[in-house]
């Protein structure tokens, strides 16, 4: 497995991640068990996957404690980015929350649920505007300095807000909404997005010599291709806050599928390894978050990394994306 280095840091990450927000449990994701998860995650090793993308909303708790599970006895072989700043009350309503006192409190119920005493990327999971970003950057440092994490990350933050956070700590990576749909994204589900991943986001990680690590790179399934007009999973399902998945937006973004599956049919490749691969494109990319219950799609997401688009393709296809969507 290809690797690449996290930002001015010594780890080297898989350049295909594994994302645990798939393994939150059944009232989350449609057609997940936690003894399905587990085989993944440690197929996902198997496979030479290293990079293990969590957070303790995924199941409230419950994606944390599967992935320590699958991965006791291989802690030192791993990278573990996990997050704080969502917290959530006796009735599941989660609140933007980065103050000291719940940081300090985070991450020791992390560190409990993964079973192990340190966190190699600890990421600021979405900015919380009611926090000085100074108190926010103090207390990572004191959990830093206390051997709690690694290193510092952000995800979903506007530049401002990055760079005020830069003044008070180093942050070596930044997560964010980016695949060949969401390049300069309004939203992810209903939440607005204050930033423009393609616009800003990569050159300023490329500036910082920092690591982007982008999420959703398959834009929730769409880009596997197995997707048809109307539903296309349960009611209760989490994709169904995703407005390119439904209406006339999904139905646009069908259009553009097919047109792609043209690409992916003359070049003999699946289109999922096709929007993967596109990613892995752009070497500012590091490790891309890609979610996965099933072994074949986790073999498809790794067998992504073992080619390379060459540049006619990968400028048809960009032609093709901006077709269909501006950036």
């Amino acid at each position: 497995m290809q690797k690449r280095r996290i930002g001015t840091t010594e780890l080297e990450a898989s350049v295909i991640g594994f994302g645990c927000w798939v393994i939150s449990g059944s009232s989350f994701w449609t057609g997940t068990d936690d003894e399905s998860s587990i085989r993944a995650i440690q197929a996902a090793f198997d496979m030479e996957i290293n990079f293990f993308d969590v957070a303790p909303v995924y199941g409230f708790g419950h994606a944390e404690e599967l992935l320590g599970r699958a991965l006791k006895g291989k802690r030192d072989k791993v990278i573990i980015a996990s997050k704080c700043g969502l917290v959530w009350d006796d009735q599941k309503r989660i609140t933007n929350l980065l103050s000291k006192q719940s940081i300090l409190r985070e991450i020791d119920d992390s560190l409990r649920r993964l079973g192990t005493d340190y966190i190699d990327i600890y990421q600021m999971h979405w900015p919380d505007y009611e926090t000085p970003i100074e108190e926010t950057m103090d207390a990572l440092n004191q959990i830093k300095e206390a051997g709690k994490i690694r290193y510092i990350g952000a995800s979903n933050f506007p530049i401002r807000l990055l760079n005020e956070a830069r003044k008070y700590g180093q942050i070596v990576s930044h997560q964010c909404l980016y695949n060949m749909i969401d390049r300069n994204a309004d939203f992810y589900h209903n939440i607005p997005l204050y930033y423009k991943t393609e616009e800003e986001i990569i050159p300023d990680c490329k500036e910082h010599n920092m690591a982007f690590i982008p999420y959703s790179p398959l834009c929730q399934g769409l880009l596997a291709g197995t997707f048809k007009p109307g539903k296309n999973f349960d009611e209760k399902d989490v994709r169904n806050a995703n407005p390119e998945l439904k209406g006339e937006k999904l139905a646009e973004n069908l259009k553009l599928v097919e047109e792609l599956k043209k690409v992916a049919e003359k070049i003999g490749r699946p289109l999922s390894q096709i929007a993967l691969n596109w990613l892995i494109k752009n070497e500012t990319v590091t490790t891309i978050i890609a979610g996965a219950t099933k072994i074949a799609h986790i073999k498809d997401n790794v067998d992504s990394a073992g080619w390379e688009l060459d540049d006619e393709t990968y400028n048809e296809i960009n032609a093709l994306l901006d077709k269909y969507r501006k950036k």
